[in-house]
């Protein structure tokens, strides 16, 4: 059975390849574009922390705001970078006090296009139904010819 790079359940996902094709450190290339979602990130959205957590085994989480997790997962040189509601005991604990589930669909409903514009050069068109997926270049992407 076939599969492709992880992230979260429900998560607003914009992915990248990690490499151009060429004999580069994969090592450095994925700290160069951790550095670079946590600088974007942190600049366009203010609110986030810098946060070094795990979802699971493969989804690293970078920041962290009142409402979501944004992190990074890679798989075979595709990196996967999302934006998901809360998931820790914190965020459930401090729920049960003051909701905060409706505020946070509502702020990442607000902010999904800036993120997949931020970050997003593939557009998953689809999966096999041995669970691999197919990409295409964003519009974006293609107009601007980058």
């Amino acid at each position: 059975m076939g599969r492709s790079v992880s992230y979260p359940t429900g998560s607003v996902v914009a992915f990248r390849l990690l490499d151009d094709g060429e004999d580069e450190d994969t090592d450095w290339v994925y700290e160069c574009l951790v550095d670079e979602v946590i600088d974007a990130a942190k600049a366009t959205f203010p609110s986030f922390e810098r946060f070094d957590g795990w979802r699971g085994r493969e989804d690293r989480i970078l920041l962290r705001n009142a409402f979501a997790d944004c992190g990074i997962s890679t798989w075979c040189g595709l990196a996967a970078i999302w934006l998901v509601e809360r998931d820790d005991a914190r965020y459930w604990e401090a729920d049960s006090y003051m909701p905060r589930t409706a505020r946070s669909r509502h702020w990442l409903a607000q902010v999904s296009g800036r993120f997949i514009d931020l970050f997003g050069e593939l557009r998953m068109v689809g999966r096999f139904s041995n669970g691999e997926a197919i990409f295409e270049r964003s519009r974006s992407n293609c107009d601007t010819g980058s």
